[in-house]
């Protein structure tokens, strides 16, 4: 499967493109860390923390869409230009920030439009550009990786950064972190080579979304991916709180997240090969359900630090490496030419999703002291999303050309 990017110009274009991924998802899932110093520096409380950082969840969503239609019309280096400078300006003025208004401005809105620029719709709609179509699903996956290897080194690393030089002084850190992604962008944008040639039928963007949105398989694919959301933001931002809780101390709870990274990094490979070698709706359908499985066995089991170790290491398998089959089903239904645009209104409804995991995580424990019925509607949300992808059909919609 990995031998269709050897050739250099498509290896350039992927790794270019896993790079800034990497750095945009590692800042991006790393914030959990933060909400402990936080509310011991502000005093604002666990909810309204939570707050903002589920307002980020949603705004991180609601830019995809945005920035990929931007990328599709006029390329992806000026939208990623201005997501970098934004998510390093978000993280930069978080120290000084001492309301929930204030944090919803830095991370809610600044930070989570910066990272959301950077991310899934216009890197792998860029890259879906410029390689060819063989070579699309095992570039996916590894894109997808950096991501994962994002949040494997920053989570042990931010960890460190605020024992050493406090909360402050690791914000001001990782806002020159995400600087790193600047020199990366001319790869993956069209001034970095000329871009593959397809013969998608080219209906128009707005034309594209309202066909789209009659489309069953792609309404149920969102639906998935909501659960998706719900999922991953409930984890990242309130595993160091669960950890806590079980009286264990805050390493646990970076190195958890970086397991979760490192274990999707292979997750996420394997996934993208399996998108050429079965459907990509069972493979959505298998990652699901292996989510409510483990969820169960983690609420049954004693919670020892090897228990948090090994329960990341599970869900960091599935953890992101449902992006390169939830892409390739909407590429196959409606191709490339807005593959940008249509991820990322499946990526929005990733986000409200997460929103919702993120915000009500923050009830949970400000009003049962724990998180028990958030663990017990995930094991529900996932096990309804393995059912619903199972009806998705993956050939291609036929679209009647534009009116002149």
């Amino acid at each position: 499967m990995f031998h269709t990017l050897r050739r250099p110009e498509v290896l350039f274009v992927t790794l270019a493109a896993a790079g800034i991924l990497a750095i945009t998802m590692g800042a991006r899932q790393s914030l959990g860390l933060f909400v402990s110093p936080l509310n011991t520096a502000t005093g604002l409380g666990i909810a309204s923390i939570s707050l903002a950082l589920a307002i980020g969840q949603f705004t991180w969503g609601a830019i995809q869409p945005i920035a990929g239609a931007a990328a599709d019309r006029y390329g992806p280096r000026a939208v990623l230009i201005a997501g970098i400078l934004c998510l390093a300006i978000g993280s930069a003025i978080t120290p000084f920030m001492d309301s929930t208004f204030g944090l919803i401005i830095s991370l809610g809105l600044l930070s989570a439009i910066g990272s959301g620029a950077g991310s899934f719709s216009v890197l792998i709609g860029a890259a879906a550009q410029r390689l060819p179509p063989e070579a699309r699903g095992a570039a996916s996956g590894v894109i997808n990786a950096g991501g994962s290897f994002g949040q494997f080194v920053f989570a042990p690393v931010l960890q460190k950064l605020i024992q050493v030089f406090g909360w402050m002084g690791a914000m001001w850190s990782m806002a020159l972190m995400t600087l790193a992604a600047l020199p990366l962008i001319g790869k993956v944008s069209k001034n970095g080579g000329a871009p593959a040639v397809h013969h998608d039928t080219d209906t128009g963007a707005m034309a594209a979304i309202r066909g789209a949105l009659q489309d069953r398989s792609y309404l149920l694919l969102h639906a998935g991916f909501f659960t998706c959301g719900f999922h991953i933001a409930f984890l990242v931002t309130h595993l160091p709180g669960e950890v806590d809780l079980c009286g264990l101390p805050p390493s646990v709870a970076s190195w958890s997240l970086a397991i979760i990274g490192l274990a999707n990094i292979f997750g996420s490979l394997y996934a993208g090969s399996c998108v050429a070698r079965y459907r990509s709706k069972n493979v959505l359908a298998a990652m699901y359900g292996s989510r409510a499985l483990l969820v169960a066995a983690y609420l049954a089991l004693p919670k020892t630090e090897w228990t948090f170790y090994v329960f990341a290491a599970g869900l960091g398998f599935t953890w992101l490496a449902t992006v390169p089959p939830t892409a390739a089903i909407v590429g196959k239904l409606f191709g490339v030419r807005y593959l940008a645009t249509l991820f990322g209104l499946t990526l929005l409804s990733h986000q409200i999703g997460g929103f919702l995991g993120a915000w009500l995580g923050g009830l949970s424990i400000t009003l049962t002291g724990d998180y028990t019925w958030m663990w017990y509607a995930d094991i529900v949300l996932a096990g309804l999303a393995a059912l619903v992808n199972l009806p998705i059909r993956e050939a291609p919609v036929v679209r009647a050309p534009a009116p002149a």
